[in-house]
């Protein structure tokens, strides 16, 4: 019976990746997609054969990268447009870490927009800059693309229209940019604030919806409906509202379906998690341990790690990587880790055995199966060189961390509100520590969303692998996996 079911999980994973996967191709079919590089800056140029519609560059916000961009790209490129998205500095694929003040004007920003403005050089080299060319972004690159489409117009080279997705950008005024529409999701309460002022820059009583124009200067707020910062990339409406903001700024009239690869990604990403409960099934079973954990030990082995490992890591923290927050990260896990385990087990390693088949699966599933269904079609994932090292040393941390966190949640086996407050805990000290130095590591808020996804997703597969094979085996595959995650996802950053 339990083959049998495991066959009929094996069968409805492999029928939802195939329907994924034939949908998510078809979004790209019929497209040109080629890869190049302007200096260092990784550019993908996205365009159906042979057309030579206007050229519109597109930026990612902070830590995103091209892939997220996709149903942006993808859809303008099947409009007729010629896309080029590409990696900021220290993003993606990107060698080149950012550098500068990350405070000011003039010190990160100011490299990012010479960087930019290095890639809409590279865009009106092309045959389809003779029908214009247009900006979008996301997040941290509306302010990067509003101060470079500023400069371009000052040196005579305007920017015909500017499409910003969850906008904030202190550059926009009354005149500047000329042809600018924001769009919000609706749950981003602040943003769609910041995007009315714009607005009413130009008209006082404009409201969202509404395109108003004076002395040649356009405006209009869009809202894309129940979404937040990120669905808002997948948003059929906010999809629309582009392409036809693009399409009035050139005299167009696009016809072509609206691709939204959102529905298609979480099926693929839910079919590679689940095919890999049949998968565990051919693991070698390790006996688990009778003797379960009391509930004072666990209290005291969840809430003695989040209260004092911030005031003790933020004390010993000097920066050494060239990754924001990787480094403290990295040393507030290993505490976390080691201390944790030490109160769980009372100090005495015993342990159930290891099996390194079921951590090499879990890793190779995680991280190259996993992986690059994720690069393809949703994020960067597939590290650089520059970036392989970084993981090595995040290991270091990661890999004690979720040896204890795989004990503490009960080993693939522990009660729901076990698993849910040692994971709470972790992201309440590691919160903790933003706030006693939100100076340095303010960036560790950003890195919170990343962990509650890590352990929806990958947690998951390692609670069936510590079912089968036992916490260590899981714990160990699951930690490897998060110093991949963690590697890839936050840029390079150098102070010099």
């Amino acid at each position: 019976m339990r083959m049998s079911w495991n066959l009929w999980i094996g069968l409805l994973a492999i029928s939802a990746i195939a329907v994924s996967l034939l949908n998510l191709e078809r979004g790209r079919s019929g497209l040109e997609i080629t890869q190049t590089e302007v200096g260092t800056t990784p550019v993908t140029l996205t365009r159906k054969g042979g057309d030579s519609g206007p050229v519109v560059v597109i930026a990612h916000g902070f830590a995103g990268s091209r892939q997220l961009m996709q149903a942006y790209s993808l859809t303008l490129a099947h409009s007729g447009y010629t896309v080029l998205s590409f990696d900021f500095e220290g993003h993606g694929r990107n060698p080149e870490p950012m550098s500068g003040d990350v405070t000011s004007i003039d010190g990160t920003t100011a490299l990012l927009v010479d960087e930019t403005r290095r890639v809409i050089a590279h865009g009106r080299e092309l045959p389809a800059a003779a029908g214009g060319l247009a900006l979008l972004g996301h997040s941290m690159a509306t302010d990067i693309l509003v101060r470079a489409a500023i400069a371009e117009g000052r040196q005579g080279s305007p920017v015909d229209a500017v499409v910003a997705i969850s906008m904030f950008s202190e550059a926009v005024t009354a005149q500047e940019p000329r042809r600018l529409l924001a769009i919000s999701g609706q749950w981003e309460r602040a943003l769609r604030a910041v995007a009315l002022s714009a607005i009413r820059l130009v008209e006082p009583d404009a409201q969202e919806g509404q395109t108003v124009e004076t002395d040649g200067v356009a405006r209009r707020a869009a809202v894309a409906p129940y979404v937040e910062h990120v669905g808002v990339l997948y948003s059929a409406t906010a999809l629309r509202e582009a392409r036809d903001w693009l399409d009035a700024a050139f005299g167009r009239q696009s016809e072509t379906l609206i691709i939204q690869p959102g529905l298609w990604i979480l099926l693929l990403m839910g079919g590679i998690v689940l095919l890999m409960r049949p998968l565990v099934a051919l693991l070698p079973t390790i006996p688990r341990e009778p003797a379960p954990v009391s509930a004072l030990r666990f209290w005291v082995a969840v809430a003695v790690p989040a209260l004092l490992v911030p005031l003790v890591a933020t004390t010993l923290y000097v920066p050494f990587l060239p990754v924001l927050v990787a480094d403290y990260l990295m040393i507030h896990l290993a505490l976390y880790g080691v201390l944790q385990f030490l109160l769980l087990r009372g100090g005495k390693w015993k342990g159930s055995g290891i099996s390194m088949s079921a951590v090499i699966v879990l890793v190779i599933w995680g991280v190259v199966v996993f992986g690059a269904a994720m690069d393809r079609y949703a994020a960067s994932f597939m590290p650089n060189a520059e970036r392989l090292m970084i993981i090595a040393i995040l290991a270091i941390g990661t890999v004690p961390f979720m040896i204890s966190d795989s004990y503490t949640s009960g080993a693939g086996s522990g009660v729901w509100w076990r698993r849910l407050a040692a994971r709470a805990a972790i992201l309440v000290s590691l919160g903790g520590a933003a706030m006693i130095d939100p100076e340095r590591l303010m960036f560790l808020f950003l890195i919170l969303p990343v962990l509650v996804l890590f352990f929806c997703v990958h947690g998951l597969m390692g609670r069936w692998v510590a079912q089968r094979s036992g916490p260590l085996s899981a714990g160990a595959g699951l930690g490897l996996c998060l110093a991949w995650a963690l590697g890839v996802s936050f840029p390079l950053f150098s102070a010099g």
